[in-house]
């Protein structure tokens, strides 16, 4: 017999109440009317002082691009990254959901994500990240030495051989190109050198890691396959080339790893459209919006529940012979390109995905002339 049987099911407040995320109710004006524990514990202040005071008084988002935004009533608005100070606790980096409350016009929910101090996807300010990756950095020039005898044997091998197997050549040699280019970044690493970012068609790029996988995958047992599910209708994103095949090289390759156990292995790798996510980078808290997704979902066991907000650091690995490198490095790239990557698992499903946002290059370009994007 199930000893919870009896037990009667919680009310909303009390689920509210155990959510680790502040919650806050807006009534109409924007200001306080109700707000959960971990809301308390975020502002540093109880509820009976919080209820009844304007948000913008305990809260001090700088962007006014957000605030116009919040105050459309009607509108859900999501905001990753953002820089705001709480009245008494200081600066606090933090992602703000707001939706408006169904068949109660004017009023909103508000949640607060506040990763300032443990944020999953790291930051930007080097540190850690940089001295993981100068073990390549170091390793370089021993590592361009092979490579530039790969790259002749590739070279000496495809006048040898006919015109159906020369494609393979021609990968060789455009994959060494692409390592060794990939190695210089990885120098600039330390030195926070930006990459030069360019229009680049995402598909191009997702098809370019697709074939440098399976055909590194031709020579093993059983087939694999990697289902696509793109959108034809996307415009060009600003990123480079170069660092868009490694990202999506380095995300598939451990989805097929994965995957590999599985009696029946998927991996699929889907591109769309997803409105919403907004990234704050210019100095003038201008929002820079990222609605290219890429996302690499298998069905493999997906990463241990201890692991799951660390994974994008580096040298946590659940494999016995991993590094705890790849997703780090996956991470730095796509930031470099203004992106975001983030992990997902989805355990009613069995599935495991990771999404990649990037921004439109034309929205980025209207922003470096001092335009506003749409």
């Amino acid at each position: 017999m199930n000893p919870f049987a009896k037990l009667a099911s919680p009310d909303a407040i009390r689920v509210l109440a155990s959510l680790p995320q502040a919650v806050v109710l807006l009534e109409p004006g924007q200001r306080i009317a109700s707000v959960n524990p971990a809301a308390e514990q975020f502002f540093g202040q109880s509820l009976r002082r919080l209820t009844g005071v304007d948000l913008t008084s305990v809260l001090d988002v700088i962007s006014p691009h957000v605030l116009e935004r919040f105050g459309d009533h009607e509108t859900p608005v999501s905001v990753r990254e953002l820089a705001v100070n709480v009245k008494g606790m200081g600066a606090r980096r933090v992602d703000l959901n707001v939706a408006p409350v169904a068949d109660t016009p004017g009023w909103q929910i508000l949640t607060i994500h506040d990763h300032t101090t443990t944020d999953a996807l790291g930051d930007d300010s080097g540190g850690v990240d940089a001295a993981a990756l100068r073990g390549p950095e170091i390793m370089a020039h021993e590592i361009k030495n092979p490579l530039a005898g790969i790259r002749g044997a590739a070279q000496l091998l495809a006048r040898k051989v006919d015109d159906k197997d020369r494609a393979l050549t021609d990968l060789i040699t455009g994959e060494v190109d692409r390592v060794a280019a990939l190695i210089g970044r990885m120098q600039d690493l330390s030195r926070r050198t930006a990459p030069a970012l360019v229009p680049c068609n995402l598909h191009e790029a997702a098809r370019r890691a697709i074939d440098v996988l399976l055909a590194a995958k031709a020579n093993c047992q059983g087939a694999f396959t990697i289902r696509e599910e793109f959108d034809p209708s996307l415009p060009p994103v600003l990123g480079s080339p170069d660092a868009l095949v490694q990202v999506i090289i380095n995300l598939l390759s451990n989805a097929m790893e994965a995957s590999s156990v599985q009696a029946s292995p998927r991996v699929m790798v889907r591109t769309r459209f997803a409105s919403g996510l907004q990234l704050f980078t210019t100095e003038d808290g201008a929002p820079l919006r990222l609605p290219v997704e890429l996302r690499v979902t298998d069905n493999g066991e997906g990463v241990a529940p201890n692991l799951r907000e660390h994974i994008f650091e580096p040298f946590v690995t659940s494999k016995k012979t991993g590094q705890g490198l790849g997703l780090p490095l996956v991470r730095k790239l796509v930031r470099e390109m203004n992106g975001r990557v983030t992990h997902e698992r989805d355990e009613d499903q069995g599935l495991t995905h990771f999404r990649v946002h990037l921004p439109l290059a034309s929205d980025t370009q209207k922003m470096a002339r001092g335009e506003k994007p749409r």
